[in-house]
């Protein structure tokens, strides 16, 4: 069965950083897109940024200049560095293979002074 484990979260104030990662395993699959996503209390999950294994990347307007996705297609990890954190980016983040295949657990972001 795929797994999909991110860590990273936890709560930062605003205008700092986080890392967060995404390791996925148990893979039989060719994967064409990593991304990570992202639900605020009472929002509909959004697209933070995606990959593609042609290195295409785009973000969310949101976010751009302020967070990087990068990645190794053959290791399978994914990685979201984000920069200066503001409180509107509080959410649960997701990775996500293959534009919503498969799914992590979710890891925690608050900003919060």
């Amino acid at each position: 069965q795929v797994q999909l484990v991110e860590s990273g979260g936890g709560t930062v104030q605003p205008g700092g950083s986080l890392r967060l990662s995404c390791a996925a395993s148990r893979i039989t699959f060719s994967v064409y897109a990593m991304a990570w996503y992202r639900q605020a209390p009472g929002k509909q999950r959004e697209l933070v940024a995606r990959k593609t294994s042609l290195g295409i990347t785009n973000y969310a307007d949101s976010v751009k200049d302020r967070f990087t996705i990068s990645g190794n297609f053959a290791q399978r990890t994914v990685y979201l560095q984000m920069n200066s954190l503001k409180p509107e980016d509080t959410a649960v983040y997701y990775c996500s293979l293959n534009d919503g295949t498969y799914w992590g657990q979710g890891t925690q972001v608050t900003v919060s002074s």
